[in-house]
């Protein structure tokens, strides 16, 4: 019988489980031991199994105007605990630097003044608000939520690609991603000690509350939603669902003397924080867009006026711009004191002339991104761009280089997927999540890996096209149980020739009751004897020392 693996082909990429052809790497080991005996048809009945229990549960996603099933490739990602350790590291040291940056940008700047970053790259950032300034959270967090995107280089090492900090999505995929991943293929769980994902409602929840407002001791929370034509409707839902919060839009919030409240069927309830997954622009009419009908007026007022918290921050949007992306590590550096643990990808900054021309005479080999991007949408992959791509690009990186970074490109790293019942390479991200409550940076252990399903495509983003896989992080082996030493023992040998000659007298064993009466009697007689010598004055007291012996033994000398 074929391996399912057979003719699996390793290219110039890092390939996530093999190191060499038949050879899986260290942390697959185990999952190719399991996947190695099942026939390409098996695995692909079971493909059919997890794609309807999708269907069944509504996990869908909008691409190009449809909501479509979001596809669940049926081989998982592995990552071990150490690789994973760098990781968690890595993405919690980012966010504390970036909180601080923001924290910096929306007040003493000391940041321009200490020239480490250009003051310019701010204030020309799109996501850059004047309306936050001077406003403070509750907790001082403003990243309640941040997705960080990595990529694995051809060497192997994890690489960050770029920073998610106003409203990260995907994370309801993690969630479903294992719930049927468990259902169809249980028995891999249960020969891997595989990191859970489910506290991840909770702690949000709780991230959430600790950044109410001050005095507020059983806070409401509720998610805002730009309603159901979002392409990330589903996951609003099942968050507000599993973190037992209402799911509102905009209509449902009404803000008033300074206090946002929501309409219920019992009158309006107080809402002491919003989980906002609306853009900044739409968030409130009053300071953004004025013909936004998904946001509410004044929303931003209250924050000020700390009655209500904001998740995430207004404004975090100019620590995500791309531009600002090439600075992180020496915000790093700045505000930590720290080297980056996650390296940046190659990146160039379009600021100078001579920079400019370099990447217009480089097009062709570049990859081009437009720094207030999201999901995908404006990435020019130079080497694969035909003529008129490039020749359009160029002019726009002419007439407004600000707008653009030159990225040498990366060769994605390749994980085994199953395309029409065979297993083929396809490239992978990964965006780990991160949640800030004010004292601690938990990372969800995995994310969410982001699988590319056309051959050779190298943009992952769901709103491409692109599926995801089920991401294992595995925990550290048991620790082995150390036999018990065997204690230092003398150990003596005997033999017959050690026997006595006659055998030993028979041992007359504990002295039975009779036997113990007797003696008890015998010594009761001799203190009656002892008492009559005092009474009658003819004997010595035996406080005089003098032994008494009872009767028929020999009183010693």
């Amino acid at each position: 019988m074929a391996d399912l693996f057979d003719g699996y082909p390793l290219g110039r990429q890092w390939d996530e489980m093999f190191a060499a052809p038949g050879r899986p790497r260290t942390p697959y080991t185990g999952l190719f031991s399991s996947l190695q005996p099942m026939s390409g048809e098996e695995l692909a009945a079971r493909a059919d199994v997890l794609s309807q229990t999708y269907r069944d549960a509504g996990v869908t996603f909008a691409h190009a105007g449809e909501e479509q099933p979001f596809p669940l490739d049926i081989v998982p990602r592995v990552i071990g605990h150490q690789e994973w350790s760098v990781i968690e590291r890595g993405v919690a040291q980012r966010v504390w630097a970036l909180e601080a940056f923001l924290a910096d940008v929306y007040g003493a700047g000391e940041v321009f003044t200490d020239r480490i970053v250009p003051r310019s790259v701010v204030t020309t950032s799109a996501h850059f608000h004047r309306a936050a300034h001077g406003l403070v959270p509750p907790n001082g967090v403003r990243v309640h939520v941040s997705g960080i995107d990595l990529v694995r280089d051809e060497a192997g090492d994890f690489r960050v690609l770029e920073d998610n900090l106003r409203s990260p999505s995907g994370v309801s995929y993690v969630i479903t991603n294992r719930a049927a991943m468990t259902s169809v293929l249980p028995e891999l769980f249960g020969d891997h000690r595989v990191q859970p994902v489910a506290e991840y409602p909770g702690r949000l929840l709780a991230a959430l509350k600790a950044s109410a407002p001050a005095g507020v001791s059983d806070p409401t929370v509720v998610l805002l939603t730009p309603g159901v034509y979002n392409s990330a409707y589903f996951e609003h839902a099942l968050l507000a669902r599993q973190m037992g919060v209402e799911l509102v839009e905009g209509r449902d919030l009404v803000c008033s003397g300074g206090q946002v409240s929501m309409r219920t069927t019992d009158g309006q309830q107080r809402v002491d924080v919003i989980y906002r997954r609306i853009d900044d622009e739409f968030l409130d009419p009053v300071h953004f867009r004025s013909d936004s009908v998904i946001g509410c007026a004044g929303v931003l007022n209250a924050a000020r006026a700390g009655r209500v918290t904001i998740a995430n921050a207004v404004g975090n949007g100019v620590a995500d711009d791309k531009l600002l992306y090439t600075w992180v590590p020496d915000l790093i550096r700045y505000y930590l004191g720290e080297e980056p643990v996650l390296a940046n990808a190659e990146t160039h900054r379009l600021d100078e002339p001579d920079t400019v021309e370099w990447v217009l005479s480089s097009l062709d080999q570049l990859v081009l991104k437009p720094v207030d991007g999201s999901g995908g949408k404006g990435i020019v992959i130079g080497p694969r761009a035909d003529e008129r791509t490039l020749e359009e690009l160029a002019v726009k990186v002419r007439s407004s280089p600000r707008d653009w970074i030159a990225q040498a490109p990366i060769g994605l790293s390749t994980s085994p997927t199953l395309i029409n019942g065979r297993i083929a390479p396809r490239h992978v991200d990964l965006r780990p999540f991160a949640v800030n409550d004010g004292t601690d940076v938990w990372v969800l252990p995995g994310g969410l890996t982001r699988v590319a399903l056309p051959e050779g495509e190298l943009v992952v983003n769901s709103s491409q096209g692109g599926g995801s896989k089920d991401t294992w992080v595995l925990s550290a082996p048991r620790p082995a149980v150390e036999p018990v030493p065997e204690q230092d023992v003398t150990r003596i040998e005997f033999t017959t020739e050690d026997l006595p000659v006659e055998p030993p007298a028979q041992d007359p064993g504990p002295p039975n009751d009779n036997a113990l009466a007797q003696s008890q009697q015998q010594q009761q007689g001799a203190e009656m004897a002892i008492s009559a010598v005092h009474r009658d004055g003819d004997g010595p007291s035996p406080r005089a020392g003098m032994a008494i012996s009872a009767p028929g033994e020999v009183p010693p000398c």
